[in-house]
């Protein structure tokens, strides 16, 4: 089978050895090998600061937008490979694809029409200048300028085509150039996308670079102005924390890691309602969409005592609909995990929940269509519940990440907030109900320990974006254990690949800065290649 190589130095480079295998998820025959084994990483980083971080910085922010624009063309011309390749690297539907790859490209072409409007510097202002005298004969801009390092993206399996272009839209807009690190089980996708990217050669030498395999020595040569994306766990971020290039050396790191996001059905949401059929259709949404591994996944599932048997019997209802198997066969909606290394952690995971609560719908007995259940790594949907939150502190404590989640009852508006909180800092929470003082309140109450607050009424139930979709437009990350990073947001990603800092000089300087030019936004730059 064929190493898949690593793009460093300008070169396509295979690692020493024979690698680690990256195998079908549902059929378990290899599809390719990555080893980045005997690397020069040093030199590989150096490459990607002094040539391609310089070509960035020496381009707008229109041009830059412009690069993004045609990476995305160059994407989109081969959409239909990169399903192929989801199918069987990932085990994912055609549907569940469209969310790594398409969701790719929107974010994509959303930063390339943020960033025209930014126009032809290749910094920017962050607020008005201020007066630091009293006749205003001195002043303080605050400015933001690409950071002379490079981005070290360090990406989760689960979204090899989003995790990278979501990181990396906002990097180069910035003008800082890329080193891709993609989870190793799921390499092979993002490995293809960043080979059409560099074969169409749209961007500068240097902006773009990759590494497949271990991730052995990857920080040890990252330098103070470098940064690093990472979305993981929150085990592997603890880790990461420790090392010196953070303790040190102050390389800034943003972590986007675990999470036990919740949803909460309001008090006034009773059976029969709208507010609760839409609870209940986005739990089995979040459930199964990409079999459940997803960071922002519904995890814990809040509802008013009265009606926790009925909301445990709606969802069990829509969940034993679900088609598991392989993805080749049309009536399968629901494939596998990404691996049997995942099978085996969820497995874990589901007898360590299952000791503690009741099983409200049990996925192990649905047979599995298309697939050999000693070779796939095919979970099907498991819903638990717990009559006693307070005292069950597993289910506040422990992700299984895959078709899992855990119902349980609150007593008062307050007393669910509670038990939101008890996840320690979450990437989102959705809140369902028609009444909206309630709505209000709740969302306020709940945004000091949650990214996101998704709040559902019945008149935006078929215009909402979903519990678990991550829109370029609004923030993702989260305080705590989601990691206390933060993501997108529209223009706010930049500023973890710029630095701010404050020009104090006279008005006449301050309008030096950012001088008006001429020169169309359009124009396409001197030199990519």
């Amino acid at each position: 089978m064929d190493l898949l190589k690593n793009h460093v130095g300008g070169q396509w480079i295979a690692g020493h050895g024979d690698g680690i295998a990256l195998r079908d998820a549902v059929l378990g025959n290899e599809v390719a090998r990555v080893s980045s084994a005997g690397i020069d990483l040093p030199a590989a980083y150096r490459y990607a600061r002094e040539t391609g971080g310089a070509a960035l910085r020496a381009l707008t922010h229109a041009q830059r937008a412009r690069l993004l624009a045609d990476v995305a063309a160059v994407l989109q011309q081969n959409r239909d490979a990169y399903y192929d390749i989801s199918m069987q690297n990932s085990g994912t539907v055609r549907n569940d694809s469209a969310v790594d790859i398409d969701g790719g490209l929107y974010t994509l072409n959303y930063y390339a029409k943020a960033g025209a409007a930014l126009g032809q510097h290749s910094a920017r202002t962050d607020g008005d200048a201020v007066s630091l005298a009293k006749d205003k004969a001195f002043q303080s801009q605050h400015v933001m300028v690409p950071t002379r390092g490079l981005a070290l993206l360090i990406n989760a399996f689960n979204f090899p085509s989003w995790g990278f272009l979501e990181k990396a839209a906002p990097a180069w807009l910035a003008g800082v150039p890329l080193v891709v690190k993609p989870a190793t089980a799921t390499a092979w996708l993002t490995h293809q996308m960043v080979k059409d990217i560099l074969d169409a050669k749209v961007l500068p030498e240097g902006a773009l670079s990759i590494v497949c395999g271990s991730s052995d020595g990857l920080l040890d040569p990252l330098s103070p102005f470098d940064v690093v994306s990472f979305t993981g766990s929150a085990a592997t971020a603890s880790v990461l924390r420790r090392h010196a290039a953070f303790a040190d050396r102050s390389v800034r790191l943003n972590a986007e890691t675990d999470s036990l996001n919740s949803a909460i059905l309001g008090p006034d949401a009773a059976p029969g309602t709208e507010a609760f059929d839409a609870l209940v259709r986005e739990v089995v949404r979040e459930m199964t969409v990409k079999s459940g591994q997803k960071c922002t996944a519904i995890r814990r599932i809040l509802v008013p005592q009265a009606w926790y048997d009925e909301t445990a019997q709606a969802i069990a209802a829509k969940l034993a609909k679900t088609t598991v198997g392989n993805p080749r066969n049309e009536s399968v909606r629901m494939g596998s995990l990404v691996g049997r290394a995942q099978y085996d952690t969820v497995q874990a995971g589901l007898r360590e929940l299952g000791g503690v609560c009741d099983t409200l719908f049990d996925g192990s007995g649905v047979s599995l269509v298309d697939a050999d259940p000693a070779v796939a790594a095919c979970v099907a949907p498991h819903l638990f519940g717990t009559r006693d939150a307070d005292a069950t502190d597993l289910v506040h404590d422990l992700e299984v990440f895959g078709p899992v989640a855990t119902l349980m009852p609150y007593r008062d508006a307050a007393h669910a907030n509670d038990l939101a909180r008890r996840g320690h800092g979450s990437l989102v929470t959705s809140l369902y109900s028609a009444d909206t003082a309630y709505l209000g309140a709740t969302a306020l109450d709940l945004a000091d320990s949650h990214g996101r607050v998704h709040v559902i009424t019945p008149d935006v139930a078929k215009v909402q974006t979903g519990h678990g979709n991550v829109m370029p437009q609004s923030l993702h990350g989260g305080p705590g254990r989601a990691g206390g990073g933060e993501e997108l947001g529209g223009l706010r990603a930049l500023g973890l690949y710029q630095r701010r800092a404050a020009i104090q000089a006279s008005p006449d300087v301050v309008a030096a800065l950012f001088p008006a030019q001429a020169s169309d936004a359009s124009s396409p730059p001197a030199d990519r290649n």
